[in-house]
């Protein structure tokens, strides 16, 4: 009896042996702990940032101004787009030429007789001399400028060579006096129209970009600041702002205005656009060599101010500078270029 109650035992042991075995082997393993996941790193790098401001602007020749001629009947008016030239026709009134000449005076007489003196004379000396033509020599001050007899022969062989009457004198309808080469912008009169009326508009020659900022905007422009046009087709060309002017609050623009004209450096950049719509690109501020990092680095840190995270945990207090889209100038002590953070991106 006791061998038969120690055999039924040790059956059962051997069973539930044979049991928890085959339990522990259909069982499938335990997963293995997932690792810590890795910190996203980036390095402060030394380097330049810029803030810009993006102003509406026009692309074209400046302002306009009007002509106006003398007595007489107009016969011939400019083209659109027309430069002006030293000695050349740029329209006619009575079927005679009006030719242009460069000076700072416009002829308020008629030069009819030696012995005239005056700013208006020297400018007809220059022009001439300008032209190839003897006139002696100028006196410094233009006033004492003479329309001596030698003046006088030279303009009748200008007369001469421009086919009109050689008279010797020149009447101030017959010139029109400008102080640099313009452009004919648009043409206002009809042929048959009194001279004296607004004949035509005439522009600068050198392509401009002007803009209208409120005067609370207008922060850093200033003449000589470099500023980028950006083009209708987004091409950026380099230029600079040659003047900055108050401007009167014009009707449904209430408040006082500047007005701003930039130059581009190299004219040819803009050359294939006559009148266009563009933006002007100003930095606001700027600093050079500086230590940055992504914005993703900063923490902000609970008693106030910033840090950035070492890899191994370690804050390393910063203070901040100038902001740019989405980089931060940092300085403080250990931070150098090359150091890695840890970044939230």
């Amino acid at each position: 009896m006791r061998r038969t109650v120690i055999a039924a035992t040790l059956l059962v042991v051997v069973v539930a042996t044979a049991v928890v075995v085959l339990v522990v082997r259909g069982r499938p393993p335990e997963p293995a702990a997932a690792p810590p996941p890795a910190v996203k790193t980036t390095t402060v790098r030394k380097g330049d940032l810029a803030n810009t401001r993006l102003l509406q602007a026009n692309l074209g020749f400046g302002a306009a101004r009007p002509v106006k001629g003398g007595t007489g009947t107009v016969t011939k008016l400019p083209a659109v787009g027309q430069v002006t030239e030293l000695g050349k026709e740029l329209y006619r009134v009575d079927d005679q030429p009006v030719v242009v000449f460069f000076g700072a005076t416009p002829l308020f007489r008629a030069l009819d007789a030696p012995g005239l003196k005056g700013s208006d004379v020297a400018v007809v000396m220059d022009n001439l001399a300008a032209l190839g033509y003897q006139v002696g020599t100028r006196p410094g001050d233009v006033s004492k400028a003479e329309f001596t007899p030698r003046v006088v022969e030279a303009l009748k062989k200008w007369q001469k060579a421009l086919g009109v009457e050689q008279s010797g004198a020149l009447a101030p309808g017959r010139v029109l006096v400008l102080e640099r080469p313009m452009r004919v912008a648009s043409v206002k009169a009809q042929l048959g129209a009194p001279a004296a009326e607004e004949l035509f508009e005439i522009t600068p020659t050198t392509r401009l970009v002007t803009a209208q900022v409120p005067v609370n905007e207008a922060g850093v422009l200033k003449a000589g600041l470099p500023v980028t046009v950006v083009r209708p087709d987004s091409r950026e060309v380099p230029g600079k702002v040659t003047s900055v002017t108050t401007a009167s609050a014009q009707e449904n623009s209430p408040g006082e205005k500047i007005d701003v004209v930039v130059t581009p450096d190299n004219p040819a950049d803009v050359g294939d656009l006559d009148t266009a719509p563009v933006r002007l690109k100003v930095t606001t501020e700027s600093r050079t060599g500086v230590l940055t990092v992504p914005l993703a680095a900063l923490i902000a840190l609970k008693e106030g101010g910033y840090a950035v995270q070492l890899p191994g945990g370690g804050l390393k207090a910063v203070k901040t500078g100038l902001y740019s889209q989405d980089k931060v100038e940092i300085s403080g002590d250990g931070i150098s270029d090359g150091l890695e953070v840890v970044t939230a991106q």
